[in-house]
């Protein structure tokens, strides 16, 4: 598994949940985020930094409305490994 990376898929690709370039973009920290999407910061910090190898779908939507995005593929992206 990549730092970022969440999970490695079976053909050699892995999702990338991208919360440290959300959280720059954007210009908030990890604890405001997660003030405004109500996920625990210690989740969000496992995400940031790959230790998470799985993430709940809520947690997608939960950041994709608190960060006001409606383009899934600036969270998450389907990188080669």
């Amino acid at each position: 598994m990549n730092q970022k990376g969440l999970s490695i898929l079976p053909n050699e690709k892995q999702l990338v949940i991208h919360v440290r370039d959300l959280t720059q973009k954007h210009n908030i920290s990890l604890r405001e985020l997660s003030r405004q999407s109500g996920i625990d910061i210690a989740r969000l910090s496992e995400l940031a930094s790959g230790k998470r190898k799985r993430v709940n779908i809520d947690y997608v939507v939960r950041i994709a409305e608190a960060l006001n995005i409606s383009d899934i593929r600036e969270i998450l992206t389907l990188e080669d490994k």
